[in-house]
């Protein structure tokens, strides 16, 4: 398994996201998704990570910047034919070394409130992450949880 940043032009990437945006729109009321399309994570301030195994890309994570800092965890996705196996864990935790090396001393993220989303939210729970107000643009949402962690320095 390797963790690589992606260019998002390769159809293994393609595919996962397309994988998690059906998943978030058939979890979620579409006022409630905020799940980044392509060309949203395709911003300068994003970086997006992907697993690989065997030459399939079998999960992804991201960082967007949203203040010097202070940055939000975005497409947390294991493939569905690969989860149980640590992959969301080992994402993170890239993604948690990834934002100490940056130098940023917060972390957040937006996650939903359905049971699907249930593992999710244990995972950061595992990690550290509390819960916060509502933050970069975001509202209060029954749907939401809102999530943060902050950085040794």
């Amino acid at each position: 398994m390797l963790i690589v940043v992606d260019d998002l032009t390769g159809p293994g990437i393609v595919a996962l996201l397309d994988e998690h945006l059906r998943d978030m729109r058939a979890t979620s009321p579409p006022e409630s998704v905020h799940a980044l399309d392509l060309d949203g994570l395709r911003d300068p301030a994003v970086t997006v990570w992907t697993v690989v195994e065997d030459g399939a890309v079998i999960g992804c994570g991201a960082l967007k910047v949203l203040e010097p800092g202070h940055a939000e965890i975005k497409s947390m996705r294991t493939a569905a034919s690969h989860q149980g196996r640590g992959i969301g864990t080992a994402v993170l935790r890239h993604l948690l070394a990834q934002a100490r090396a940056r130098g940023l001393h917060r972390l957040s993220l937006e996650t939903g409130t359905q049971e699907f989303f249930a593992p999710a939210r244990a995972l950061y729970a595992r990690h550290g992450f509390v819960p916060c107000p509502p933050f970069a643009g975001y509202t209060d949402d029954p749907n939401s949880a809102y999530l943060t962690l902050e950085l040794a320095r």
